[in-house]
């Protein structure tokens, strides 16, 4: 089985993961009341969803 000659440097190993990493959820403002929501979901503050009330608050 082959064998690293030589040791990594910390420089290159932090290059190699530079696209590992979290993602930030597509946020986007609530129509009604304005309250940030992730895209394509029911608002957790108001209830509503396209405009329409979904969840009674």
């Amino acid at each position: 089985m082959a064998v690293p000659f030589r040791r990594t440097s910390k420089t290159r190993r932090d290059k190699r993961r530079t696209h590992f990493k979290l993602e930030v959820p597509g946020m986007v403002k609530c129509s009604q009341c304005g309250e940030y929501k992730l895209a394509h979901r029911v608002c957790k503050n108001c209830g509503t969803y396209k405009g329409k009330e979904v969840i009674s608050k």
